[in-house]
């Protein structure tokens, strides 16, 4: 507990950036993990491709409640260390590291029962929906490997340390990009597993990185505590936590039942479409990896400013944050708007497919600036133990903006009136985002 960083004293600018700056090379990693995977199983074929882009909703139902909890954690633990209740730390993040690891176990029993029903629902046909279960087969037995890194990570940041997290998703990926090829194409004496290789390469990597945060967790930054806690100490700890938690991993599962209803969408438009649509998401990803990274930094420094009542400090790291969010999205739409056409050509070889995440690429980033204020929002919503008006904000960007403007843009104009809808989305979410910052915070 030595190695805690006061937030709550010094320069706020340099502060965000010391933060974020290790964070944007892990979420670079974490990006590269992604495209490796779409760049193999496209060597695959085009179905192959398809049933990569119907995983996406279910992989981010898990990653989703995930992510809540480990904000959830981010939280508790960060106004813990504002308030200077070092026991509470450990308390917070044992506790969460339990409740994550019971929840995500049950939903993985649950999506292994229910795979054929679910992807049938999604659109994917016959064909394709062998191929998705091949990979999600593997996926759900070592879903559990991705939930103590994300959570743990996320305890460690609130201390102010993102290094570590940082290099354990660093490290995850390396291991990824290794065993992709050898166990997707059957390299070096390996079997040809193909997309259930893409799993295994990714469930392994999830492994040692399970491995490490636990070592880190224990032994470096002493923040497990095995002691024999009071009974009203659990209940406690677990209320906050899932005071935070379950509105977090809520609005979070809502993401990807709105993506897979989008998704759904996409499919009327033939598997040409989705795998187009799916390549193009994981491309994006580039540019949100440093939007993600500060929203990942505001948590700790929100949570402890807040736990000490510094809502100066947070207001001030709140105008900046917007600011640098709309000098991104512009220079981000700048740039795609240069190399949108070589990007769909790297990603695929079909002209059809290729020309879809060109247009993907030239009309979703006029939108960057604004749905970046919209995730930096949420996240400072949680920081500040308004979990309720987090989630509010999502399922507002989600299921009144997302799922109708897409749908009536498709039903219109095609999949190019799909992308249009989704882009009015995204400014229309940035503006309310901007409107209950002023109220809130």
């Amino acid at each position: 507990m030595k190695r805690i960083n006061d937030l709550t004293q010094g320069p706020i600018a340099a502060k965000l950036a010391r933060l974020t700056i290790p964070m944007v090379f892990g979420m670079f990693s974490m990006v590269i993990f992604n495209l490796v995977d779409t760049f193999f199983v496209a060597r695959l074929g085009t179905n192959e491709l398809a049933a990569m882009g119907f995983t996406f909703p279910v992989v981010m139902f898990f990653i989703g409640i995930t992510l809540g909890l480990g904000v959830a954690t981010a939280s508790v633990v960060s106004q813990a260390i504002g308030r200077g209740d070092t026991h509470q730390v450990k308390q917070f993040t044992t506790h969460s590291l339990i409740i994550s690891v019971v929840i995500v176990s049950l939903f993985a029993v649950l999506g292994l029962l229910s795979m054929n029903k679910v992807f049938g629902l999604l659109g994917a046909n016959q064909e394709i929906t062998a191929l998705v279960t091949d990979y999600m087969r593997v996926w759900y037995v070592g879903v559990v490997f991705v939930v103590v890194p994300m959570v743990g990570n996320n305890a460690i940041r609130a201390c102010g340390d993102t290094l570590y997290p940082s290099l354990i998703m660093i490290i995850s990926t390396l291991i990824n990009i290794i065993l992709d090829p050898l166990l997707i194409f059957g390299l070096a004496g390996f079997p040809r597993l193909e997309l259930a290789g893409a799993a295994l390469a990714t469930v392994i990597a999830r492994a040692f990185a399970f491995l490490l945060s636990l070592l880190i967790l224990h032994f470096r930054e002493k923040l497990i505590d095995f002691s024999l806690p009071k009974l009203k100490e659990v209940v406690d700890s677990c209320k906050k936590i899932l005071y935070l938690g379950l509105p977090a991993a809520a609005s979070r599962i809502l993401l990807p039942l709105a993506v897979a209803i989008i998704m759904r969408l996409v499919a009327g438009f033939g598997p040409k479409a989705v795998a187009a649509v799916g390549a193009a998401v994981r491309i994006e990803m580039f540019v949100f990896m440093v939007i993600m990274a500060l929203a990942t930094a505001l948590v700790p420094f929100a949570g402890q400013n807040w736990g000490a009542k510094k809502l100066d400090r947070l207001k001030l790291a709140t105008s900046y944050s917007n600011t640098f969010s709309l000098v991104w999205g512009f220079l981000s739409f700048i740039f795609l708007l240069i190399f949108a056409g070589p990007l769909g050509r790297v990603f695929s070889k079909d002209p059809v497919v290729s020309q879809s995440i060109t247009y993907y690429l030239w009309i979703m980033p006029l939108g960057y600036g604004l749905r970046s204020i919209s995730m930096l929002t949420a996240s400072l919503f949680n920081a500040i133990n308004r979990p309720f008006a987090s989630s509010a904000l999502n399922i507002t960007r989600m299921f009144f903006l997302y799922i109708p403007l897409a749908y009536f843009g498709s039903l219109w104009f095609g999949l190019s009136g799909l992308f249009f809808g989704l882009l009015l989305a995204n400014i229309l979410s940035g503006l309310i985002a901007l409107r209950w910052q002023k109220a809130l915070i």
